[in-house]
């Protein structure tokens, strides 16, 4: 093939330039805190109540996703088998493979997983609102 070198060159500036826009927005948040008399160290310390939660909920979700797909794949599908003879015995493989059924219910499981994070912290947020008023 032509093009085959060009995938490592493709790959390392992508990478780079990754690593140096990720660099250069840190920087300018930075910036933009000091400006506005804000201490940017006082902001990343900051704590972050129910991460732990939230890291929880979407591999829970993305766990209850991949396992909906592997029984609506298996049990709730129709699948078409292809009959091969090896050495005198039957075997049957399957023809079809349904791959966008899989990672589309991972996607969704871990979507709700982070939207009842999102609904959990919320409500610790507004109770802390009520008890600070």
């Amino acid at each position: 093939m032509r093009g085959e070198f060009l995938i490592p060159i493709v790959m390392f500036a992508g990478g780079f330039a990754m690593i140096f826009g990720i660099v250069y927005l840190k920087t300018r948040q930075n910036l933009a805190m000091i400006e506005k008399g804000m201490n940017p160290k006082e902001f990343a310390n900051r704590p972050a109540p129910y991460k732990n939660l939230k890291w929880a909920l979407l591999l829970i979700g993305a766990g209850a996703g991949l396992l909906a797909a592997y029984l609506l794949d298996e049990y709730v599908l129709h699948h078409t088998y292809m009959q091969k003879v090896v050495n005198g015995n039957v075997y049957k493989d399957r023809i079809d493979d349904n791959p966008a059924i899989y990672f589309a219910l991972i996607a969704i499981g871990g979507g709700l997983g982070l939207f009842g994070s999102y609904r959990i912290e919320k409500q610790w947020w507004e109770r802390q609102e009520n008890k600070q008023s």
